[in-house]
């Protein structure tokens, strides 16, 4: 698939999921509980499923992956969708929810997009070049800890020695803020935030953004330092700079 094929298709896909998320958003509708308790809408449901079908109009060889439908990976062209990235975001009226869709290829993720409806925001990177709205855009120079803006969307993922090592980054960095799921990420690829830090995330959750912040300059790996693929175990650290990512995995590498 050309960057032009993959880029022009991310933005339809964008377009379809912002109008069906602010269709519902702060709206009365039902939340239901999945297997592990983690909240799912009529949104989640209908946006997976419409871009599902436009990905399929289009490519019906290649395979899908999403958080509501599932699917496998395959070795050829694999289209990877979280429709809702913060759900409990989404059913509380917060605004900072997203639609995630990531294209890989020999199961590498190639292609990533980051769609924020309410905020009408749109990051789409191909690992070399990210832009926002269609204007490119870049990391920060942060290069150390002390300097650094951290986000994580939750506390409560980090359990463990993974409480422990996080705590310390926490308290070495300048500033912490929580709550931010996929819009940490978007906001480290335009140079807002300096580093991300989390744990417990599935494939659906972090596929898309690898692309975005790599593209806009920055280094996305697991705790342990190695590549996130989608055997990756849970873990990441997006960082802004190859040095700042560095001293953030001192801290924390397994």
């Amino acid at each position: 698939m050309s960057p032009m094929d993959a880029c022009t298709l991310l933005e339809l896909l964008g377009n379809e999921a912002r109008t069906l998320a602010l269709k519902y958003f702060r709206t009365k509708f039902e939340v239901s509980a999945k297997s592990d308790d983690t909240p799912v809408t009529v949104a989640d449901r209908e946006i997976e499923r419409r871009l599902r079908e436009h990905i399929l109009s289009r490519y019906p060889s290649h395979s899908i992956v999403g958080e509501e439908e599932g699917g496998e990976s395959g070795d050829g062209t694999t289209w990877v969708i979280d429709p809702i990235d913060g759900t409990k975001s989404f059913v509380a009226g917060l605004p900072l929810f997203g639609t995630l869709v990531a294209v890989l290829e020999e199961r590498l993720s190639r292609y990533g997009m980051i769609e924020v409806p309410v905020l009408r925001e749109r990051w789409i990177g191909d690992g070399n070049r990210t832009v926002l709205n269609g204007i490119p855009c870049s990391v920060s120079a942060c290069t150390q800890l002390r300097d650094a803006r951290l986000c994580a969307k939750d506390p409560q993922i980090f359990a463990g020695r993974a409480s422990a090592a996080f705590s310390t980054l926490s308290r070495s960095v300048s500033v912490t803020r929580f709550g931010t799921d996929c819009y940490g990420y978007a906001l480290l690829a335009s140079g807002y935030i300096d580093l991300v830090v989390e744990a417990e995330l599935e494939m659906f959750d972090v596929m898309a953004l690898i692309p975005v912040v790599e593209g806009a300059g920055g280094v996305v790996t697991t705790w342990s330092g190695h590549p996130v693929d989608r055997r990756f175990d849970g873990t990441v650290i997006a960082a802004a700079t190859p040095l700042l990512h560095a001293e953030a995995l001192r801290l924390l590498g397994q």
